[in-house]
């Protein structure tokens, strides 16, 4: 069935059985929405298949686009250095996206440069039977959005971080889905994009956050 703009959304697409690793290879060929038209190649997540925490973005940048894998760009690099900040071990993560193909635009007056642009919300609504997959496998105790993309795709397109940021909700994926606790906050990109003393403090804000997910994983509250 498709939905309003003439795609079937990934749930057409998305295997009954089968591990991550099946996940995976099956996500290579999804044509849910119409970001595979562009993007370079689908980026699946990653990650422990037992991790206890699950992080999710945005959608792939650039870098992640031509290397097929997530957070490989300055926003991971980031992010890798903010779990041991917060003392969550990275090998014991696992990290995907909302989206799982890059949405761009070129570069203004031409150029090989993509741009990153945001992928709207019926691509976000069609690729989520992907996250709802993933976390049927993982089934982690903790999961955090980063960014407000991230967000949206499990709690609608009313969702806000401001309010909420650093807080512990509930979600369900669906009825018969495990209840899990989600911990939203931004995304690593944003304290990239910050100079000097405000990225300090964008930083530490951001380990924060991150550490209220890993006092849940450690059974504190």
């Amino acid at each position: 069935m498709a939905d309003r703009h003439g795609y079937p959304t990934a749930a057409a697409f998305v295997p009954a059985q089968g591990d991550l690793a099946a996940l995976a290879r099956a996500a290579l060929g999804c044509r849910g929405c119409d970001l595979y038209e562009r993007a370079g190649q689908t980026v699946f997540g990653e990650g422990a298949a037992d991790a206890g925490v699950a992080l999710i973005g945005e959608q792939p940048g650039d870098m992640e686009d031509r290397q097929g894998k997530p957070f490989v760009g300055p926003a991971g690099r980031l992010l890798d250095t903010a779990l041991g900040d917060a003392g969550i071990p990275r090998d014991r993560a696992y990290v995907t996206n909302a989206v799982k193909h890059f949405r761009w635009k070129p570069a203004p007056g031409g150029g090989k440069r993509r741009i990153h642009q945001r992928p709207g919300l019926w691509q976000v609504s069609a690729c989520r039977p992907w996250l709802d997959a993933e976390f049927a496998r993982i089934a982690p105790r903790v999961v955090v959005t980063l960014g407000a993309t991230a967000g949206q795709a499990l709690f609608g397109s009313s969702f806000r971080i401001g309010a909420v940021r650093g807080e512990t909700l509930s979600w369900r994926s669906g009825p018969d889905g495990d209840e899990l606790t989600v911990v939203p906050t931004v995304h690593p990109s944003s304290v990239i994009r910050m100079q000097g003393g405000e990225r300090e403090e964008a930083y530490a804000g951001f380990v924060k956050d991150l550490q209220v997910a890993a006092a849940l994983l450690s059974g504190g509250h």
